[in-house]
């Protein structure tokens, strides 16, 4: 390895940082705060923030707020109601070679423990942190995917990069981070994400749990804890996902950005019905099926009639018809009423999912699907096989996240706040100590 993982985040200053790296940031503090006012929401975050003054209280390391709540617990309570709170609505930021999410455990994490304890952070430090976490973060996920047999979710790989970043943020050595890590991951979840697609449930994608454990290990680290080597970080076997750190960017690399609020495995497939339904100018009384040839692990995807919207975030069938009857799958569409909607589900229960085997082999880097409409009239109008929008190489601009921040965040915090918050947002890294706590009030602030 070119430079142990260790080192780099102990040194890793905001001057090291590409402006495509702080580009990335930015566009993830605005998107990764817009789904968590929406999230605030719904009845998995509220549980969430209930239980956490219950379990969590504000001890010696000083008390943070919870995102969209304002109430006090410890960072490690605020972490699991932020995490839990962001991943209640699948619309934030991912990486498709790790089939996972870092943001909904970092942000939470990390804005927690810098609220903590009286430190004067300003954005430059805190953009440190975050690259620092989401590098580790992304880099131990494709050593775990490699490496493990089971697919697990986010929370077991985000603890790693969350701990190792928490040291950082404490102003720990390279071995202090180099235990926390170790910590983070030994303890961070090691849940299956294929049980909650499932069988979805409030669990979703394990960072409810990773990003405290990732905050629990820095502190243990901090206070001389010891729980090194993290086998993800050091481990021979994942040594060339490591190679480059310190030179190439995977966070720049790898992360997208969702257009819809419901798992990226769906997006290809929204993505075709919507230009479909556009282009040959259809309405949805001429649908009578619709055929989606995906890979394996999106054919087991429930959602024909989602109860709930745990059922709906794991579906492709019912999205899929919201956009064919609505032309878009938004905040409306995640409400109760909408899933009692008798022309989606009338679609909805008419989406045959085709287990390809082609598309299996070549969903590794990207999320593949091909969709055929069926008319009443009895043609077939297909699409040509596609990757969904907000990857890489086809990007969603500034404007569209945006854009998808005040349709998210608008509703639920009132247009000033959500302006605010929006404008610090895209510049945190700009922002003096005071200006960064303000950013931070404003996150926290009760939804």
């Amino acid at each position: 390895m070119a430079l142990k993982f260790d080192r780099f985040a102990a040194g890793l200053t905001y001057d090291e940082l590409p402006e495509q790296v702080l580009r990335t940031l930015r566009r993830s503090f605005l998107d990764t705060m817009g789904v968590a006012a929406i999230g605030a929401t719904t009845e998995l975050s509220g549980i969430a923030r209930r239980v956490a003054p219950m379990i969590f209280g504000a001890g010696s390391a000083g008390a943070a707020k919870m995102l969209m709540d304002g109430r006090d617990v410890s960072p490690a309570g605020a972490a699991m109601a932020g995490a839990f709170t962001i991943d209640s609505v699948d619309a934030h930021d991912g990486t498709t070679p790790c089939k996972g999410h870092a943001g909904s455990a970092i942000f939470p994490a990390m804005i927690a423990m810098a609220q903590a304890g009286g430190q004067d952070i300003d954005g430059r430090r805190f953009a440190a942190v975050l690259a620092a976490a989401y590098e580790i973060s992304y880099r131990a996920g494709l050593v775990q995917h490699a490496t493990c047999a089971d697919y697990h979710t986010s929370g077991a790989w985000t603890a790693v990069g969350v701990a190792a970043a928490g040291a950082k943020l404490l102003g720990g050595t390279a071995g202090q981070i180099r235990q926390a890590a170790g910590v983070g991951e030994y303890h961070g979840p090691r849940s299956q994400m294929m049980r909650c697609i499932d069988h979805p449930s409030m669990v979703r994608d394990g960072v409810g749990w990773g990003a405290p454990s990732g905050v629990t290990a820095a502190y243990l680290a901090m206070e001389g804890f010891t729980g090194a080597p993290a086998l993800t970080c050091e481990g021979e076997e994942g040594a060339e996902f490591w190679h480059d750190l310190g030179s190439g960017w995977r966070l720049v690399d790898h992360t997208h950005y969702k257009a819809y609020p419901c798992c990226r495995w769906a997006h290809p497939s929204l993505d075709a019905v919507k230009d479909l339904m556009q282009i040959h100018g259809l309405h949805h009384a001429q649908i009578e099926g619709v055929e989606i040839r995906t890979f394996h692990y999106a054919t087991r995807l429930a959602g024909h009639e989602p109860q709930n919207q745990d059922e709906f975030a794991y579906s492709i069938a019912f999205p899929v018809a919201a956009m064919i009857v609505r032309g878009q799958v938004g905040v409306d569409e995640l409400r109760p009423a909408a899933l009692r909607d008798p022309e989606i589900l009338r679609i909805s229960r008419a989406v045959t999912l085709i287990d390809d085997a082609e598309m299996t082999r070549i969903s590794t880097g990207k999320r593949w699907a091909q969709v055929t409409l069926v008319l009443k009239d009895g043609r077939r109008i297909e699409d040509a096989p596609r990757t969904p929008r907000g990857d890489a190489d086809l990007p969603l601009s500034d404007a569209d996240i945006f854009e998808k921040f005040q349709l998210l965040a608008g509703p639920v915090l009132g247009l000033a706040r959500a302006a605010e918050m929006a404008e610090r947002a895209q510049k945190f890294d700009s922002l003096d100590a005071a200006g960064f706590r303000q950013l931070l009030d404003l996150c926290c602030q009760p939804a």
